[in-house]
């Protein structure tokens, strides 16, 4: 009682004691998720001091996730619209600057060039017409607070906000339009330049060269220390700058079916070929089940047995599985082969029925569409009973007089075979309307008749058949290759004992132990797919959290089944490459530039012939080497080595030379000076076409490249 006593005298205290507790971590929590207090939590990115919100760029994601269809993920999509709104707020610095902008007369005009092939906006004439384009846009604002707020335009539907970015995004491109014109008009190429660059191509020289290879100095004879390396990062920034990254490892736990759970699946395909004894509960009687051999309905027994529908369609021996071609196609009809493995499935496969049919056909036809039929026109207003009305009508016309049949071709709504008197040609591998094709292949030469499909009623005429051979119509059940409850069990648990196993051990001793591949992979902030694992944002955003630390571990579940158990292995942040990453490619350029000096110093001899002779090399040549292709023969791509051979005159001899793959001298024997040409605007035109088809890019990249962007990206995606 007496504690219960000082509790209740001390409540207050207690009470000040837990709120500033809840305060600390409230506040914690609000500088762990950066951006809380300086509001990036709304800001996707600032370019220039512009602010790219948060919730108009989703919804800009989300309308473009839309028009892209399920074929792009969302982290594709943001990383599209992104690109679109860094390039918009950078480009758009550059406008005000300029003062560029869209009048209302200009946007009418851009909206007329857009929309002119639109039927919404169009006359009777076919003509465009502005009203309608008022009227559209009118109609839309009025339903914009309306559910469905959409209306239909082309192929699509759109509603009113969706109208004003797209009128946005027209200005957005005029603007830029002009503005790279301008550029592109002050990028000609003068005939100064012109000459320059036809001399650099035609004035060459003849010269003598020797070269000591670095090879010719064993690596092991030079040292190159971590301190060497990161002189050589410090001296060469702009190839070492690194985006932050991360470095982890995994551990892959695949669901797929074992040897028993293969086995088993072929063991109950086997068991469908034979009828079977079953208890009918209505009848209380056993009953015979047919099965796979003696079945008296192959569709409905394929369809209901099988991870594929059935096919009733004669196929030729090039579209039967290709593992089991030969022996499907020369049993005789009633037998079965299989099961065999194919592409994901196991297969049991017999053979229906066999016929003789063309690889190819030749056929004539008259098309009477209906209301409703596929690609029907709009002007069609016949029902289905009335198109198959007047398609028997022409037949029996045809069947009186055949050669009424081109002359009734104008009541055929197949304009493209109209034109070639109705006249269709095609092989039996070729996409056609199933009841098109079986009449085609399956009947004779002159057989005519009235065949439906989803186009509406067509009147076929067989006009030749080539190439007849042996087809075969087959029943396959597929069953598909899948893990069994009790694999996928023990897939959870193989992951399960893994991760308690690193709890206490290494990860990569661990999984050697138990002869698991390590798969390491180094991701980006913004990366969604890891090798071997297909999509795996929420993998990535775990190794860059602020709270993932170096040697963490964490189990992820895979596309298609089982899980990854991923470490994280290291954390490189943005700056220049660490010496360690460095050395793959600096190693070599350091050890060359000690190389070189080495060689430098065994060297005295002043003349091409006597560093040859004293270091045991060749002496060689080179013929009407250009500056414009800075290729030695022999040598390969030297453009150092042959700038200075440029700079000598004719009988003269270099000093040592550090090139790409050794050290060399030159002796120019011979200068040929370029003829001069009268005209060298053809060349400015050609350098000036050159210039004007790259310099948009090469404009846009270095105002990018110069833009001061803060990219937040990863903290919302």
């Amino acid at each position: 009682m007496a504690v219960l006593s000082k509790i209740r005298q001390r409540s207050l205290f207690l009470i000040l004691i837990i709120a500033l507790a809840l305060f600390s971590f409230v506040l914690s929590d609000l500088f762990r998720n950066s951006g809380a207090l300086n509001g990036s939590q709304d800001v996707v990115a600032t370019v220039n001091g512009t602010d790219i919100n948060r919730e108009d760029f989703m919804q800009k994601v989300e309308n473009a996730q839309r028009m892209q269809g399920p074929g792009a993920s969302s982290t594709q999509t943001m990383n599209r619209v992104y690109e679109q709104e860094v390039r918009k707020a950078v480009l758009q610095a550059q406008f005000d600057e300029l003062g560029l902008s869209v009048e209302k007369d200009q946007m009418r005009e851009l909206l007329k060039q857009n929309f002119s092939s639109y039927p919404e906006f169009s006359n009777e004439a076919g003509m465009f017409d502005e009203n309608k384009l008022n009227e559209f846009i009118a109609n839309l604002k009025a339903i914009q607070n309306n559910t469905p707020n959409r209306a239909p335009l082309g192929n699509f539907q759109i509603n009113y906000n969706e109208w004003v970015n797209n009128e946005a995004s027209i200005a957005e491109r005029a603007k830029e339009q002009v503005y790279f014109n301008m550029i592109k008009a002050g990028v000609a190429s003068t005939l100064a330049e012109a000459e320059t660059d036809y001399m650099l191509e035609n004035e060459t020289v003849d010269l003598k060269y020797v070269s000591v290879p670095y090879t010719s100095i064993a690596d092991s004879l030079v040292e190159v220390t971590k301190a060497d390396i990161s002189k050589y990062i410090g001296e060469n920034k702009g190839k070492y700058e690194v985006e932050e990254s991360r470095d982890i490892a995994f551990v892959q736990f695949e669901e797929v079916a074992s040897v028993e759970d293969e086995e088993a699946i072929k063991a109950n395909l086997v068991k469908l070929l034979d009828d079977r004894e079953e208890f009918n509960k209505v009848t209380k009687a056993n009953e015979t089940v047919y099965g796979f051999r003696n079945t008296k309905n192959i569709e409905d027994f394929v369809n209901a047995n099988s991870d594929i529908k059935y096919n009733d369609s004669f196929v030729f021996k090039s579209a039967l599985p290709t593992v089991a071609a030969d022996s499907i196609y020369n049993l005789p009809v009633g037998e079965f082969y299989g099961p065999y493995k194919d592409n994901g499935y196991f297969k049991l496969t017999k053979v229906v029925a066999e016929t003789q049919l063309p690889d190819s056909v030749k056929v004539r036809h008259i098309l009477v569409p209906f209301i409703g039929a596929t690609r029907v026109d709009p002007s069609v207003t016949d029902t289905e009973e009335e198109a198959e009305v007047t398609a028997d009508s022409i037949l029996n016309l045809i069947k009186t007089k055949q050669s009424k049949f081109v002359d009734l071709l104008e009541l055929s709504s197949d304009k493209v075979s109209n034109e070639k008197e109705g006249v269709i040609e095609f092989g039996y591998n070729q996409s056609f309307a199933p009841e098109f094709k079986a009449f085609s292949f399956e009947n004779n030469i002159g057989d005519i008749d009235v065949v439906k499909t989803s186009f509406g009623y067509h009147i076929i005429e067989i006009l030749d058949q080539k190439n007849k051979s042996r087809a075969v119509k087959v029943a396959t059940i597929a069953q598909k290759i899948e893990p069994s409850e009790a694999t996928i069990d023990e897939v959870f648990n193989s992951a399960s004992r893994f991760e308690v196993a690193i709890q206490k051990g290494d990860f990569q001793e661990v999984a050697k132990e138990n002869n698991y591949t390590v798969k390491p992979v180094s991701v980006k902030v913004l990366d969604e797919n890891i090798p071997g694992l297909g999509s795996q944002r929420a993998m990535v955003r775990w190794a860059f959290d602020a709270e993932t630390k170096v040697g963490d571990y964490k189990r992820f579940s895979v596309p298609g089944g089982g899980y990854a158990v991923v470490e994280l292995v290291k954390v490189t942040p943005e700056g220049l490459m660490s010496p360690e990453n460095a050395s793959a490619t600096a190693i070599t350029e350091i050890r060359n530039e000690k190389k070189a000096k080495l060689i430098r110093e065994k060297i005295s001899a002043s003349t091409v012939a006597d560093v040859a002779k004293n270091q045991g090399v060749p002496t060689r040549s080179a013929s009407a080497v250009n500056m414009k292709n800075p290729t030695l023969s022999g040598a390969g791509l030297e453009p150092k080595v042959i700038g200075v051979a440029f700079g000598l005159k004719e009988g003269e001899t270099s000093k040592l030379i550090n090139g790409n793959k050794g050290v060399y001298m030159v002796e120019v024997t011979k200068v040929t000076p370029a003829s001069g040409l009268d005209n060298y605007q053809p060349i400015a035109n050609r350098l000036t076409t050159s210039r004007v088809n790259t310099v948009q890019t090469k404009a846009y990249n270095a105002l990018k490249d110069a833009a001061d962007i803060e990219d937040n990206r990863a903290n919302f995606y």
